[in-house]
């Protein structure tokens, strides 16, 4: 693995502080996973600003880290067995940070494996399924006549929504106590203010749902994560 001082990331996004965990992200709803996540398990860090702009995620200097041209992407440079790592795609990191950091990962091993499948719920289905209604109900997919795909992104969210619903009666948070699970799904759920589409979604009719998002928006690494790096430069 080269080293930070090595690695072209570092010829646009030079590192203040090389001996911590260097974040490369936007505060999207798959960016602000990883700087909740560092918050939340107290791990140090240094973060920085790479816009959505072409200009940023397809510049040689970043492809060099995450092939893929998707925030977030990390460097650590006292990865396992005290050597550097890259990451890529915000579960792989979430996952990363949690064995870590031996925090929000639960207690057992039954814990870990129903916060992973949680963890796999965003991943595969809230994240794509909510993405795409933002494309086509507020972005530049909301110009297309056919009515097909939002009604089907619409018709997917409400079925998210009210899988979530059910799995928080009884409980504060997914997967029982707070975990790498909640920091994936909630950002998204946040996200439907941002589309404007919580009318159209039925947001009011998923009680447990809404508070839970307030839950998770009143913790102090969420609203500090929310906004690390800056959306503004």
């Amino acid at each position: 693995m080269t080293s930070l001082a090595d690695h072209p990331i570092s010829r646009r996004w030079p590192a203040q502080h090389p001996d911590r965990i260097q974040l490369y992200s936007f505060p999207t709803p798959n960016g602000v996973k990883a700087s909740i996540m560092l918050l939340e398990a107290g791990l140090p860090f240094e973060a920085h600003r790479v816009t959505l702009s072409d200009s940023d995620v397809k510049s040689p200097e970043f492809l060099a880290l995450n092939p893929n041209n998707k925030i977030p992407a990390i460097y650590d440079p006292d990865g396992p067995d005290g050597k550097p790592i890259t990451l890529l795609e915000s579960g792989a990191i979430l996952l990363y940070l949690a064995e870590k950091s031996g925090k929000l990962l639960g207690e057992t091993a039954r814990d870990r494996h129903q916060i992973t499948q949680w963890l796999m719920f965003q991943m595969g289905g809230i994240g794509p399924m909510f993405g795409q209604l933002g494309f086509f109900y507020k972005f530049a997919g909301s110009k297309v006549q056919d009515p097909l795909p939002r009604e089907r992104y619409i018709n997917e969210a409400k079925r998210l929504l009210g899988v979530i619903e059910g799995a928080l009666e009884g409980r504060d948070w997914i997967a029982g106590t707070y975990s790498i699970a909640d920091i994936a799904i909630a950002p998204w759920l946040n996200a439907l203010e941002f589309y404007g589409a919580q009318d159209i979604v039925g947001w009011d009719q998923f009680p447990r749902t809404n508070a839970y998002l307030a839950r998770f928006l009143e913790r102090p690494a969420v609203q500090t994560g929310l906004n690390t790096p800056p959306r503004e430069g």
